[in-house]
């Protein structure tokens, strides 16, 4: 079972969350996440051993700060994980949202509190000794507004890793890797 997991401030029901469903079908869960970081990677690690329990492979596929989850898990569960644009520094990124009050959601509108307790428990989930490096495809786009893609590129070279000009921190056009992503995480090919 391949796991969508989505980014900040983001929904299980997002555009490129529903490209992934539409391509992969029933291969592919992907749900909203509590915006509280404990609480995320408590839903996700239930779902996780629930479908090895049941001697499920499992997969993981992570955006921006679901990158930064999925890494962890893949690290924790030794899983194949497929990061997008990955928000692998997510404290750096996230601190410019500390003394705001509420934050919007993208997908709904609706609004949400981040303390500064929440960005500091995200230390918790930073893999610094990668235990299987290919295990992971990292997909990155220059263009990423949000995200310093170098970062991600300094700290995930050894991966499976894929950069390409342009973009944005979406993904531009990110059913072009979908066939990609298939090869990677079902038959173990090499794509850095």
């Amino acid at each position: 079972m391949i796991i969508y997991i989505h980014g900040f401030s983001s929904s299980g029901f997002g555009k490129k969350a529903l490209e992934f469903k539409e391509y992969f079908q029933d291969k592919l869960i992907h749900i909203s996440l509590p915006t509280i970081p404990f609480l995320a990677i408590n839903n996700l690690e239930q779902i996780i051993e629930t479908f090895l329990s049941l001697n499920e492979k499992v997969y993981l596929v992570g955006s921006s700060l679901g990158g930064y989850y999925a890494l962890y898990l893949a690290n924790k569960y030794n899983l194949k994980a497929v990061l997008i644009n990955p928000a692998i520094k997510p404290l750096n990124t996230l601190s410019h949202y500390e003394g705001v009050k509420y934050i919007k959601n993208y997908y709904d509108n609706s609004k949400f509190e981040f303390t500064k307790e929440h960005i500091e428990s995200l230390k918790k989930y930073e893999v610094t000794n990668l235990q299987n490096p290919k295990n992971i495809m990292t997909l990155l786009q220059k263009g990423d507004e949000i995200l310093d893609y170098k970062i991600s590129r300094n700290i995930l070279k050894d991966t499976n890793i894929i950069i390409e000009d342009g973009g944005n921190h979406s993904f531009i056009n990110i059913n072009r890797y979908f066939h990609i992503i298939e090869d990677f995480i079902y038959k173990f090919v090499k794509y850095s």
